[in-house]
């Protein structure tokens, strides 16, 4: 049985979620602000696993693997085309850094990965961003989907690598068949299940 915890920080005001089990602590995403929250928490991540490589999902990557020397898991290697910190700074005004940090364990490629115990389907859904990946635990019931499906919406699709159509054919093909029953952990605002999302998020209704 999981312990579910979550941090919100940052410009976008990003979700991390820590996946507490028997065997060890999961970190998903990592928004500024979040190493100094696992400290202050008592938690120490055995990893994290990156949804997608956006500026404020990374803000923290380096920061957490210094600080807990757990290994960085993303559909992709490090790279700033990913990060998109350039044209938010470009677009805003408003400069962003992200601290270079290195993927241990790039899931390109693979259909599952185990990770402290925990089994997760990685289903790979580009559309907001060219690496986004959701890790659905089927035993828990679980989908971390970072910014592919929100409560009530879907990821946006108009930053460079998006594309509407891809990312509702990713979400049709390879989110919808997962059971009513299936906690959604999104990258931005509240919890929601996949049931609700099917029966009311106005994106969902001809797919």
């Amino acid at each position: 049985m999981l312990n579910l915890f979550y941090f919100t920080g940052g410009i976008a005001q990003t979700n991390g979620w820590v996946l507490e089990a028997p065997s060890g602590v999961i970190l998903v995403d990592a928004p500024e602000g979040v190493a100094d929250w696992l400290e202050k928490q008592g938690l120490r991540p055995a990893a994290l696993l990156l949804t997608h490589q956006h500026f404020d999902h990374v803000m923290d990557a380096a920061a957490v693997k210094a600080r807990f020397g757990c290994p960085i898991y993303a559909f992709a290697a490090y790279s700033r085309r990913l990060t998109l910190e350039d044209l938010f700074g470009a677009a805003t005004g408003v400069g962003i850094t992200v601290p270079v940090y290195e993927v241990d364990h790039v899931l390109e490629g693979q259909g599952s990965i185990e990770v402290d115990g925990l089994s997760f389907d990685l289903k790979h859904v580009p559309g907001h961003s060219p690496d986004s990946i959701c890790f659905h635990s089927a035993s828990e019931h679980l989908l971390i989907a970072g910014d592919v499906l929100f409560a009530g919406s879907v990821g946006r699709t108009d930053m460079p690598g998006g594309s509407s159509r891809q990312l509702l054919a990713g979400i049709a093909e390879k989110i919808l068949p997962l059971p009513d029953e299936t906690q959604v952990l999104p990258g931005h605002g509240p919890e929601t299940t996949l049931g609700e999302e099917r029966l009311n998020n106005p994106f969902l209704q001809n797919l």
